[in-house]
């Protein structure tokens, strides 16, 4: 399967924040998009999933195009911030709440989900006494709980130990076995320099170079 994005931009406020993006990207693979903050990784991966609408160009899903035969991109993992999460819920009643609104994930595989980033299911602590490393987990194993054919991750590895960031590496590698389309977001290098099969560099809303594995 294939996600395609042909001359995509948009504009905000009269300022162009994605600028002629053009991208063919194939299941089974790890797509890195490297820049410095600001750079319009975050407003690209809106514009790819369907959670912010494009002013120019297309984006298509395996052959069907995002906001003419579905408004979100249909089997999606996104992590993009913490908004979403209850800082009164636990981790596990977190994952439940927003499993119920598809009903494809079950108890089982949130636990499942949940230990793959190294949390405990059991934990009775809230969300909101989480250390900012166990936010981004958690965050982590909200977007792989469903086992989406689309996962995109903004910063993953952000606040994360150094067991904590080489765990995450290898669940990304993980979902890329599984078939997913994996995509990354980060202003570290190495982290695309490991995980990516290939790198985009993003600057001022474009495309500004690429490299490949």
């Amino acid at each position: 399967m294939k996600l395609i994005a042909d001359k995509v931009s948009k504009n905000i406020k009269g300022k162009k924040i994605l600028e002629d993006i053009c991208l063919e990207m194939d299941s089974g693979k790890v797509y890195g998009f490297w820049g410095r903050n600001g750079s319009g990784k975050t407003m690209l991966f809106r514009a790819l999933s369907g959670l912010m609408r494009i002013d120019t160009g297309r984006i298509c899903w395996n052959g069907q195009e995002l906001h003419r035969d579905f408004s979100v991109l249909p089997s999606l993992g996104i992590m993009l911030e913490h908004a979403g999460l209850y800082p009164g819920l636990t981790g596990m009643e977190n994952l439940r709440y927003l499993a119920d609104i598809k009903g494809i994930a079950d108890r089982r595989q949130i636990e499942e989900a949940i230990r793959r980033v190294g949390l405990d299911p059991s934990d009775k602590r809230t969300f909101g006494k989480y250390s900012m490393g166990m936010k981004q987990r958690l965050v982590i194993a909200q977007a792989i709980m469903e086992k989406p054919d689309v996962i995109m991750l903004d910063e993953p590895t952000n606040g994360l130990d150094e067991n904590g960031v080489e765990e995450i590496r290898q669940l990304i590698g993980q979902e890329k076995e599984r078939g997913a389309l994996v995509l990354l977001a980060s202003h570290n290098r190495e982290d695309m320099g490991i995980l990516a099969d290939r790198v985009y560099k993003v600057a001022e809303g474009h495309i500004a170079g690429e490299d490949g594995k």
